[in-house]
């Protein structure tokens, strides 16, 4: 039997603007409603084709294919079997195989469309912290607030006004797909109607407005373990935006950035320093005190005649390795600092000691020295 016109069925011109088709749609629904007629079948079918028609027409854009097509825009049928499983429903007969043409076209035995019914998942939510070098060494803990949709405290999410609830989708029978032929596959696709819930909200929650959550803000507290390195997500499972009518929540993602450090560079679990050391100091030999980032210091030995450039690893005093308990290393490559703003008697005895020195005293030079006259 041919489907009456949407039009048709709310009374209206196809002229009709929004607030038209709405409190037209209103009237039907409350005249037909199953709660208003108990057991009568005729007025269920007249309520769920009333609802199939203002869903349709209310959308602009399934409005406008309605308009151009018809039912056809929505049915997809191109043959006898469009709506009766035919072409390759049955191909999940032949084992795995009808798994797969499922996963890729949507297809399958009709008496799995009730199972792959989902309502949507709530969206996943990101977030942003900045820590200092110091806090990711030693871990530390932030307190983040972010505005995001949560469930309905007065319809518990349904989207229905409470003692009420959703209706039975009447264009896909509760399903959340509708099925057409394109070429020789069948695929499914969400309801235009429902939107792939199965359900028609007809009278709306007044708090969410039919949608089932509304926006709140929350503090919640993130734990950044030892070790974490810049860029690093942490998931919140759960924390995200709330899902489409009591569906699961989506997940919150905190991303970390670490600041740059005054005089520390990072590679993974190892820190790099470079240091300047007295002219005197590199000469004769001694030792500076290294700072630590969990704020102590540590002696290092420089060797007689350390060079600018020379590298030196203190093991274990590097940053913490996530989920272990071992470090990686302190990296420290000196710079050997000449002394500015010379003195003149402090002139005098630098030239009176770089009088005594002889040509072995710079083995660089006289190698420099060597390798130019070959």
């Amino acid at each position: 039997m041919a489907k009456e016109d949407y039009y048709a069925l709310l009374g209206v011109k196809k002229t009709a603007g929004d607030a038209e088709l709405k409190s037209a749609y209103r009237k039907l629904a409350k005249q037909y409603h199953p709660d208003v007629n108990p057991g009568d079948a005729a007025a269920e079918l007249k309520f769920k084709q009333v609802s199939e028609a203002y869903e349709v027409l209310k959308d602009p854009q399934s409005r406008a294919a309605y308009d151009q097509l018809g039912h056809a825009a929505f049915e997809g049928g191109t043959g006898p079997s469009a709506g009766a499983g035919g072409g390759f429903s049955n191909f999940g007969d032949f084992g795995g195989m009808g798994d797969i043409f499922e996963e890729f076209f949507g297809g399958g035995r009709s008496g799995r469309s009730g199972r792959r019914r989902q309502q949507r998942r709530g969206t996943d939510l990101r977030a942003e912290i900045n820590i200092a070098l110091e806090e990711a060494f030693d871990g530390t803990e932030r307190q983040i607030n972010l505005t995001r949709a949560a469930m309905c405290e007065t319809c518990d999410g349904t989207g229905a006004r409470s003692g009420t609830a959703p209706s039975t989708c009447g264009t896909c029978n509760g399903h959340g797909k509708v099925r057409a032929q394109q070429g020789f596959f069948m695929v499914e696709r969400p309801c235009h109607a429902c939107h792939g819930t199965g359900q028609i909200i007809v009278d709306p929650c007044p708090s969410c407005g039919g949608a089932g959550h509304v926006q709140k803000q929350r503090t919640l507290s993130v734990s950044v373990p030892a070790g974490v390195e810049d860029g690093t997500r942490i998931r919140l499972s759960g924390e995200g935006d709330a899902g489409d009518r009591g569906a699961v929540a989506g997940d919150l993602y905190v991303f970390v950035n670490i600041q740059p450090h005054s005089y520390l560079q990072r590679d993974g679990a190892d820190l790099f320093c470079a240091m300047p050391v007295p002219f005197g100091l590199a000469v004769k030999g001694g030792a500076i005190d290294v700072p630590l980032l969990d704020g102590k210091r540590v002696k290092l030995t420089i060797p007689a005649g350390a060079q600018t450039g020379q590298q030196f690893r203190l093991r274990g005093k590097g940053m913490p390795i996530l989920r272990a308990r071992n470090h990686g290393d302190l990296y420290i490559q000196i710079d050997v600092e000449m002394p500015a703003k010379l003195s003149r008697s402090q002139q005098k005895l630098l030239d009176t000691f770089e009088a005594s020195l002889q040509e072995d005293n710079y083995p660089g030079v006289a190698e420099f020295k060597a390798r130019s006259k070959s």
